[in-house]
């Protein structure tokens, strides 16, 4: 899932090395100086939508995962497997593998409890509950949260037009709680509360990844080590809280599990490359897609029809994501 905290972060989907005039022009189709292709404009609009479109039907998956009634901890595991095994494969192929040094394990640790094992859990237990739709509305509100954060961290200043995003975000998720207006079931708003718990680890995540620093990774360096030690760490919860199960052989959830894992391993390492080559503020666009197309595969894949409540809260959200996200200026770097 794309998290864009709206100031600088390396966090994930970490922004990528700047390039002169990051985000404000794409490259030409090839490069006068060495004569080899480079992406062009529509092709980078084309990734850009691969971004959206493919993040977006990860909450869908992630409510068809639950359906068999797995428990939290036991879909996170195998989650994590899969996105080991892929991101494990692509540093393989770059022959760039994870550090060992201990300020890169304690990040890792901080990261996957941040990242991975508090909102991931709380995320399957609530969108067990809630429409996929809703879910991917919620997640817009990360770098709502993260902006006070990083106010109180005196990492970044104050704006109005920012104070007025952050209160649309408010009202957007106000909306979507007001009795009978957009969940269909009035007890739903009951887990509105623990979907949003989620967003605000991501927005800490944020907030440290951003204040310290990724420990000299690069962001694929960065995730295979956050995702092998989150199944490390998984694994004791898993089996305390006995919720361990055997996905074989695959059904309709564990296959949802496994690709919505692999998509979102692959998209990740697709942000890293778009952003290091249209750079970061660029690449944030894909947060926008990612929102919209939630809602459109909630509909595709399990049938969801939001009223139209959510659709107000929907456009709310956005306008209040597109006030609170500065402008003219990309994230901090990190080398891809």
């Amino acid at each position: 899932m794309t998290v864009d905290a709206g100031f600088e972060v390396a966090g994930p989907p970490p922004p990528a090395q700047p390039h002169g005039g990051e985000g404000r022009h794409l490259r030409p189709a090839a490069d006068q100086r060495t004569g080899s292709w480079v992406p062009g404009r529509w092709f980078l609009v084309g990734v850009l939508v691969w971004l959206g479109v493919g993040w977006g039907s990860t909450h869908p998956l992630g409510k068809i995962a639950t359906e068999t009634g797995h428990g939290p901890f036991g879909l996170i595991f195998w989650q994590q497997v899969v996105m080991v095994a892929v991101l494990g494969a692509i540093a393989l192929v770059r022959r760039k593998g994870m550090r060992l040094t201990v300020p890169a394990m304690r990040f890792y640790v901080i990261v996957a409890v941040l990242g991975t094992l508090i909102p991931n859990g709380t995320f399957y237990v609530s969108v067990a509950h809630l429409p996929a739709g809703i879910m991917s509305i919620i997640i817009a509100t990360v770098p709502m949260l993260a902006f006070p954060m990083a106010l109180a961290l005196g990492m970044d200043r104050f704006s109005a037009l920012r104070l007025a995003g952050l209160a649309l975000g408010l009202l957007g998720v106000a909306l979507l709680a007001a009795p009978g207006a957009a969940l269909p079931d009035a007890a739903m708003a009951a887990w509105l509360p623990v979907a949003l718990v989620g967003p605000l680890f991501y927005a800490i995540e944020a907030t440290y990844v951003a204040h310290r620093g990724t420990q000299g990774m690069d962001a694929l360096q960065a995730m295979l080590g956050v995702s092998l030690t989150g199944l490390v760490l998984c694994l004791p919860v898993m089996l305390l809280l006995g919720q361990g199960y055997s996905p074989l052989p695959l059904g309709r959830d564990d296959a949802a599990l496994a690709l919505s894992s692999a998509l979102h391993a692959l998209l990740y390492a697709t942000y890293v490359w778009l952003a290091a080559t249209a750079g970061s503020v660029f690449a944030a666009q894909a947060s926008y897609l990612v929102t919209g197309a939630g809602m459109i595969w909630a509909m595709v894949l399990l049938g969801e029809r939001p009223a139209p409540m959510v659709w107000l809260a929907l456009v709310v959200m956005l306008a209040g994501v597109a006030l609170v996200q500065p402008r003219g200026r990309a994230g901090k770097a990190v080398a891809a």
